[in-house]
């Protein structure tokens, strides 16, 4: 999870095994310590990490190492000195009864020979100071160091054990390149440019899960990412995104579910996908979900007697299968130690204005503290996911004005707070942290449709007769109107996905596989739960969701997710940076 840098001081380090307590001098970048006095009687040895810290909680791992006879089963014990509570454990089952935590083994790892370790982590709340345990038990027994194992482990780890989750799972990993989409991308004149980009892996009914005619299912990618891996840390992207009465303002994008089988999407849909990622076999990976895309915005901006509102949308918002959905898949997905959440969070010509960020972030809370779920599962949020919102506006700033007119006042942003996607995601970050996310999250942009560039890219600001003809002839995202979202026409690829480009990003990603339609631009009868949307339709003039402009949409498009050949020809023309 990236940090703006005023937060980045909040970090720190704290170790306790055999020894003596030595505290850091102020400032240090890190707190190593050791407590206790070594014995050649010891049966076990634990060390206890702080990883990241910031004002109301922590993250811990614990490795406890046993020096006695091997074991089929285990449990740790210590007790806190303060009021620390834990909230959420991984690779162990992690409790606490008062100040006392227990930590008994998952069936996966409870044998330890002599020498054998195991780790596991967890998530606390505290106040005050968060003083470290000074001692521990394994099965019992006092842990206080001991006689170096007569048989260590001769090959150490190349993957740091599941359940550490690092603060930003992009960096130093390679990203898992799906082989179907590449072969479709190698296929096309001039594809093997981007063919080896990684692209989300959508699991988008559930069908999808085991392989929906004849294409790769899950545990195939995993395997398949398991290949590429080699020695190094590897990142899978896969989208969750089987909502019951999936995106409820759009037509192309609606799902198998009906908008009561909430119970369907939990036991048919996030239970088999949530076993899968649990797999021991799996656990070198990490895994990153993007949660539901568009769900939780349509509710804050489709609902309630809005001009933009639909009886669809409503009836979500009235009977909570969104925000219970996403709860229950955050939960579910998030006990799984080597999985990073991503809540999607729409982009900034949708949330940006004023009375939409807001409600927007509360939203979000409301779903990461239902169904089990606590902020906890949420490592961070991606925006523009299968949109065209440009990475960064250079020609003109939201303080701009011409004549003395705000640029805020111009027909394209409409008093919109945000420009461009970078802005909009890293003050969005900010208002996510206050409204209790942990300050650490980090966003995600989806970068594989918003280049812009090609022979219409201005090269600098427009005129200044007025504020529109400022931001007119200044602005890369040649779209119609900031609404419109199907294949749209001039389209490019944009950045190359990269980890922590900008402060608060994780990543650069192309989590919309570019040449995958966004829908059909006309009627197509198929059995995957997908309708026809006029916003796919290039002859269509438009609805209050984009203030009755041209849908901006290419022609002869197929279903959402299907091969959309002359898309593909287009984004790789107007490539920015350039191919």
């Amino acid at each position: 999870m990236s940090r703006i840098p005023v937060h980045s001081s909040r970090r720190r380090t704290a170790l306790i095994a055999a020894g003596i307590l030595v505290a850091a001098a102020t400032g240090a970048a890190g707190v190593v310590g050791t407590a206790g006095t070594a014995s050649a009687t010891s049966a076990c040895t634990v060390a206890y990490q702080v990883q990241n810290q910031w004002s109301t909680g922590f993250t811990a791992s614990v490795t406890v190492t046993n020096n006695g006879p091997a074991v089929t089963s285990w449990n740790a014990k210590w007790t806190f000195a303060g009021n620390q509570q834990v909230t959420q454990g991984w690779n162990a089952k992690v409790s606490q009864s008062a100040a006392t935590v227990t930590a008994a083994n998952e069936s996966y790892n409870g044998s330890l020979a002599t020498g054998g370790s195991a780790t596991f982590g967890f998530n606390a709340s505290y106040s005050g100071t968060n003083a470290l345990p000074t001692a521990f038990t394994l099965n019992g027994v006092a842990c206080n160091g001991g006689d170096t194992p007569t048989d260590p482990p001769t090959t150490p780890p190349t993957t740091p054990p599941a359940g550490n989750r690092v603060d930003n799972p992009y960096a130093g990993a390679k990203v898992y390149v799906n082989p179907e989409w590449s072969a479709h991308a190698a296929a096309e004149p001039g594809g093997t440019r981007v063919s080896n980009q990684p692209t989300g892996i959508w699991l988008d009914r559930i069908a999808a899960i085991t392989g929906a005619n004849g294409t790769m299912g899950l545990r195939a990618h995993l395997d398949e990412a398991l290949k590429q891996k080699g020695s190094g840390e590897m990142v899978v992207q896969l989208v969750v995104y089987d909502l019951p009465g999936r995106d409820c303002s759009a037509l192309a994008s609606n799902g198998e579910l009906g908008p009561t089988e909430i119970d369907k999407y939990k036991t048919q849909f996030i239970d088999p996908i949530a076993a899968i990622l649990a797999d021991s076999k799996y656990a070198g990976l990490r895994i990153v979900t993007a949660v539901e895309i568009d769900s939780l915005p349509n509710l804050v901006t489709n609902t309630g007697g809005r001009a933009t509102a639909t009886p669809q949308c409503d009836t979500m918002a009235a009977n909570g299968n969104y925000v219970r959905g996403v709860g229950y898949a955050l939960h579910k997905l998030g006990a799984v130690p080597n999985v990073y959440n991503y809540v999607d969070a729409g982009h900034h010509g949708w949330l940006g204005w004023d009375d939409n960020l807001g409600p927007s972030a509360d939203m979000f809370k409301k779903a990461a503290t239902s169904e089990g779920a606590t902020p906890a599962d949420v490592h961070g949020f991606i925006t523009n996911t299968a949109n065209y919102s440009a990475l960064k506006e250079n020609n003109f700033t939201i303080d701009d004005s011409v004549n003395g007119v705000s640029v805020r006042q111009s027909q394209w942003v409409d008093w919109n707070r945000y420009v461009d996607e970078l802005s909009f995601a890293q003050a969005f970050r900010t208002k996510l942290v206050s409204v209790g996310f942990d300050p650490g999250i980090g966003m995600l942009i989806d970068t594989s449709r918003n280049g812009w560039g090609g022979t219409a890219r201005p090269t600098g600001p427009g005129a200044r007769t007025s504020v529109d003809t400022y931001v007119e002839g200044g602005r890369y995202d040649r779209r119609i109107h900031v609404g419109n979202w199907c294949n749209q026409s001039g389209a490019g690829l944009g950045e190359r996905p990269q980890a922590a480009p900008a402060a608060g990003i994780d990543a650069y990603v192309w989590m919309k596989p570019p040449g995958e339609s966004d829908g059909a631009s006309s009627a197509v009868p198929n059995d995957e739960g997908k309708g026809f949307d006029r916003m796919c339709d290039p002859t269509y003039t438009g609805n209050p969701r984009n203030n009755n402009h041209l849908s901006g949409a290419l022609p002869n498009a197929p279903l959402s997710g299907h091969w959309f050949s002359a898309q593909f020809q287009e984004l790789m023309k107007n490539a920015y940076p350039a191919l």
